[in-house]
């Protein structure tokens, strides 16, 4: 078990392109930091503050980041691959374009954000805060999203062919030519209040 660090302040560091690897930090605080190209492997970070940080073009695969705050961060080209970021918020961030593959993002705070043609395969997203995010052209697939708050989100020709739309409501959404499958189309007609005989 790795011993973590706790309660650190990290200021103005450059971490570009550091590996980092069975690494955990606990109650600490980064602010602008470079890990521009960093690569995580099994790290974990919880009750973390990021400001100002630049995580463009880095990798992260089997990290956590666990009811962490993101402020202000820089995620341009960002890859998150089976990562755990269960309670995290992303306030005033640029999260384009960021892939996230697989991994656990349940009650994840995205309010508002600007998520246009990101990608997003296979993710448990269970009661995350999607409202008034823009996910105009991105894809939103395979994902667990049961109980998510899609309160005023633009789903503009978003894919979310294989996700569970069950508690979404389509006249609270921006929809326009947003991509379903059958199954979906279904549960959707059900929601409306349609009668679906097959």
């Amino acid at each position: 078990m790795v011993e973590p660090i706790r309660g650190e302040i990290f200021r103005r560091e450059d971490w570009y392109g550091e590996e980092l690897t069975d690494r955990a930090y606990v109650d600490c605080e980064f602010h602008d930091v470079d890990l521009t190209e960093s690569v995580s492997r099994q790290v974990s970070f919880t009750n973390c503050t990021f400001g100002n940080v630049r995580f463009n073009a880095s990798r992260h695969t089997d990290s956590a980041f666990l009811r962490c705050t993101f402020r202000r961060c820089n995620l341009f080209e960002a890859e998150f691959t089976g990562c755990k970021l269960v309670g995290s918020v992303f306030d005033q961030c640029d999260l384009r374009p960021l892939t996230v593959l697989g991994g656990d993002w349940s009650f994840v705070g995205l309010s508002g954000a600007d998520l246009r043609g990101v990608t997003v395969r296979g993710v448990r997203m269970r009661e995350a805060d999607l409202a008034g995010a823009n996910l105009t052209e991105a894809v939103l697939a395979d994902t667990d999203l049961s109980g998510a708050v899609f309160r005023g989100t633009r789903l503009v020709r978003c894919d979310l062919r294989g996700s569970d739309l069950s508690t979404l409501d389509p006249t609270a959404v921006d929809r326009a030519g947003a991509i379903i499958d059958a199954e979906q189309a279904m549960v959707l007609a059900q929601t409306l209040g349609f009668d679906v005989q097959v």
